[in-house]
């Protein structure tokens, strides 16, 4: 069974060699932001942060949450070379050391979709409701069946290799949203969903906090 501590400990293996691929921000993360500011803004899954350096531009204080030390330290690196500041905790993306509405703008892209379970899906949904602020903004992300690798209609639970240089292979757990359950699983959480769409092969939302 694929349990979160499992998922930490991939991305601790992998964490240099992923942090090195993902040099630039995501597009709709950019069209996402353009317009928005907060007073704290948070990246959850922050990964290298290179979504961290975008909210650092918007923010007064940015908080940078991942569950592996390694794409941490990756963060930390790429905060003081590109001079940005960003508070960086190591955490559960389900179980958020924040206090309620504590966030006025967060990105959480890439990190939903390796939740072992829709219990914990369900339960990281509703903990960034819990610290949105009321007028605050938040952008999820996850995989979806419409990406053209997967032939597949409904949602599944499935790993994706990682190759490290020299050809060694990590597995990483994904579950594999159908836009539907997607959407369904937003309007079950404590989130307000205010419009989505599919681009690139990923479900993306804009959600605001508890109402």
């Amino acid at each position: 069974m694929n349990r979160r501590a499992d998922v930490r400990d991939t991305y601790d293996r992998i964490a240099a060699h992923f942090a090195s691929t993902r040099e630039y921000a995501w597009p709709e993360v950019e069209s996402f932001l353009e317009g928005r500011t907060g007073s704290v803004g948070l990246d959850l899954g922050c990964g290298n942060c290179r979504h961290a350096e975008l909210l650092a531009a918007r923010c007064d204080r940015v908080v940078g949450l991942d569950v592996s030390r390694g794409l941490l330290e990756a963060g930390r690196a790429r905060a003081a070379d590109r001079e940005f500041a960003v508070s960086l905790l190591q955490g559960d993306a389900a179980a958020l050391p924040l206090r309620e509405g504590a966030v006025g703008l967060a990105v959480y892209v890439a990190t939903l979709h390796h939740l072992p379970t829709r219990e914990d899906r369900l339960s990281s949904l509703n903990e960034l409701a819990r610290v949105l602020a009321a007028d605050g903004a938040g952008l999820v992300s996850a995989w979806s069946t419409a990406h053209d690798r997967f032939d597949r209609d409904d949602g599944f639970d499935t790993t994706v290799e990682w190759t490290l240089p020299g050809g060694e292979t990590v597995d990483r757990f994904y579950h594999i949203y159908a836009p539907e359950e997607f959407v369904a699983d937003l309007e079950a959480s404590e989130l307000v969903l205010e419009e989505w769409e599919l681009s690139s092969g990923n479900c993306y939302a804009v959600v605001g906090g508890e109402e």
